[in-house]
Order: structure tokens, then sequence, then C-alpha cells
């Protein structure tokens, strides 16, 4: 597996002004918030990029007024699980 890193110039963390232990998180919440509105990565990815439990990310995408892409396969996925239960 290839991990991606970023080098971010301290003067843009600076300015971004949030304590250092909480940038990284939200850093990762942020992006994988955006691929997943614009369609980049499927709720799944997204959620596991951002370090988020299933609901916290739902919450977010809420809280930011996103809508979550739901496609076939999820719903297949879904209607397969729900079959499944006693």
């Amino acid at each position: 597996m290839a991990n991606l890193y970023i080098e971010i110039p301290n003067d843009v963390l600076e300015a971004m002004k949030l304590p250092v232990g909480e940038v990284g998180v939200r850093l990762r919440t942020e992006l994988a918030l955006r691929l997943h509105e614009k369609g980049i990565l499927s709720f799944g990815k997204a959620r596991k990029l951002s370090g988020l439990s299933r609901w916290e990310f739902h919450d977010q995408l809420g809280r930011q007024g996103l809508l979550r892409r739901y496609d076939v396969r999820e719903l297949e996925e879904d209607l397969d699980t729900l079959g499944s239960l006693p």
C-alpha cells in the first residue's frame, strides 16, 4: 500500500489558527468531505480517509449541508444487509 505525504508550509499551518494536535485530523476530514462532495471518493473511502466513524462522518456531512452520495451498489449492499436480518 502506498501512502502520500504532503508538505504544508509553516506560515500556512500558523494561518489556520488550529491547535497543533487538531491540524492533521481537521485537514483529513476537510479533504475527505470535499472529495466525497465532488464524487471523487465514495462515502466509505472518504470516511476511512477522515478517520471518523460512520456516524461521525454522517454528522459532519450534515453539519456542512453536504449531501451523501448514495449509488446503486451501496443500495444493493444495504438491501442485502436488511435481507439477512432476522
